[in-house]
């Protein structure tokens, strides 16, 4: 794949040109608002006979938007006696929670890992359509595109902001010390969410993000999600493109990354043609925190691949956020909950 977007010197100054809805944070704090009214609490359920010797599983589900249930997977290192820090990951485009054994890295690494399914693209958490939009689509961008209140991501952010909520509500889990993570998908879901709770997370990892500035996206990506727009914008009037382009403004992770203060660690391949490297520095260019890119030149949207892994540990470390001793031991007889903690009135 050869290099199809902006040579470097000029991706580490791109700033997108769009700016952020005026409700932009009114409209997120209703939707999480509501969210947040569902009365539901956090569960989870030991897995056995995982043959896993390693790490304990539990299966959880807690509510996101609309007070649904939404699953998830929490894996420990086995015999966990301490609340510890913990990784809330989101999963990439048209997948989920997938199975444990996908997700050992950070628990092999001490942490604890609580793996969001991602609602009607994994296995085991439906999407309600709200079913106000009779649009046609192709798959989950133009869901609902016809107003922000109907959108896909509308429900799925939501849903990503509840799992930090659960998590803080988890005893094996130190609230003081969460760090949200994805790639593709997951990486802009983790922005969002950054944004959405400032300083209730400790640090985001965001690999090769989607969901970051959707109109050069459309303009510039051969390949991926961003090209769904482009085949539904093919057939509609500039008027509807430009209604279409307002609704999804709700949901670009550039507008939320100017609200994240959590340090952050991102990459990027400057030979993506699923999420441009152009996106991708809009992003980063926006995000208010401390924030380091990791650039992979001949990366395409894999990034870096299994080397971006050591990168991973070695920048939690540096943020001490593997470190568990002198932290206070979990009382004995299985999973105990804190009560959930309301999301901040402002960012």
């Amino acid at each position: 794949m050869p290099l199809t977007d902006l040579p470097l010197d000029q991706l580490v100054d791109y700033r997108a040109a769009h700016g952020a809805p005026a409700d932009f944070w009114s409209f997120w704090q209703e939707t999480l608002a509501d969210a947040r009214s569902a009365v539901q609490g956090v569960r989870a359920t030991a897995v056995r006979d995982t043959l896993l010797s390693s790490v304990d599983v539990f299966d959880v589900r807690f509510p996101g938007w609309a007070g649904e249930p939404i699953a998830a997977w929490l894996i420990v290192p086995a015999g966990t006696t301490v609340p510890l820090p913990t990784v809330v990951s989101f999963a990439g485009y048209s997948s989920g929670r997938g199975l444990p054994t996908d997700h050992l890295l950070f628990p092999s690494a001490g942490l604890a890992n609580l793996v969001v399914d991602s609602r009607g693209q994994g296995h085991d958490t439906p999407d309600r359509d709200p079913g106000r939009s009779t649009q046609w689509v192709e798959g989950f961008m133009t869901r609902g595109i016809d107003k922000p209140h109907h959108h896909y991501y509308r429900r799925l952010i939501t849903d990503c902001a509840r799992a930090v909520d659960a998590a803080r509500s988890l005893a094996q889990v130190d609230p003081d010390r969460i760090v949200v993570q994805g790639a593709s998908q997951g990486g802009g879901l983790a922005l969002a969410v950054a944004g959405l709770t400032g300083d209730r997370i400790a640090g985001t990892i965001c690999d090769v993000p989607f969901l970051c500035d959707f109109r050069r996206g459309a303009d510039t990506a051969s390949a991926g999600p961003y090209v769904e727009l482009v085949n539904f914008f093919r057939h509609h009037s500039p008027r509807q493109v430009d209604r279409s382009f307002a609704t999804l403004d709700y949901f670009d992770a550039v507008h939320f990354a100017a609200r994240a203060t959590a340090p952050a660690l991102f990459s990027v391949g400057l030979m993506d043609p699923t999420c441009p490297p152009s996106t991708v520095y809009g992003a980063f260019n926006s995000y208010a925190g401390d924030k380091h890119m990791e650039t992979w030149r001949f990366g395409d949207h894999g990034g870096g691949y299994g080397a971006s892994r050591p990168g991973h540990l070695a920048w939690l470390h540096h943020h001490d956020l593997l470190a568990t001793s002198g932290r206070p031991r979990l009382e004995a007889g299985g999973v105990h909950h804190r009560a959930s903690e309301p999301f901040p009135s402002s960012p």
